[in-house]
């Protein structure tokens, strides 16, 4: 699955999360967004299984952004965490 997060400084703007930026996003194949934030980050985690992050270019427009302001961090490694030792499984 292709992931990328995207590093907003809360002093350049606001997120413009709206139907059209939707759209875009869905054409270059991002099935799932996820924002969390602090005092001075918005972080925007997009997923998709036909998701590009080569296209994060074409993301951070989709989202009224331009390159130079957005700071975008790529998957290097995806984990699954099981509870089976926990409730009484065994691990290989």
């Amino acid at each position: 699955m292709g992931q990328l997060v995207l590093l907003v400084s809360t002093d350049v703007a606001e997120v413009p999360i709206g139907s059209t930026a939707i759209e875009a996003l869905a054409r270059l194949g991002v099935t799932s967004l996820s924002l969390a934030t602090d005092s001075h980050t918005i972080a925007i985690i997009l997923e998709g299984w036909a998701f590009d992050p080569a296209s994060s270019v074409a993301a951070i427009e989709a989202l009224g952004g331009s390159p130079g302001e957005i700071r975008t961090l790529q998957s290097i490694a995806h984990l699954a965490v099981s509870t089976a030792a926990s409730q009484g499984g065994t691990l290989p």
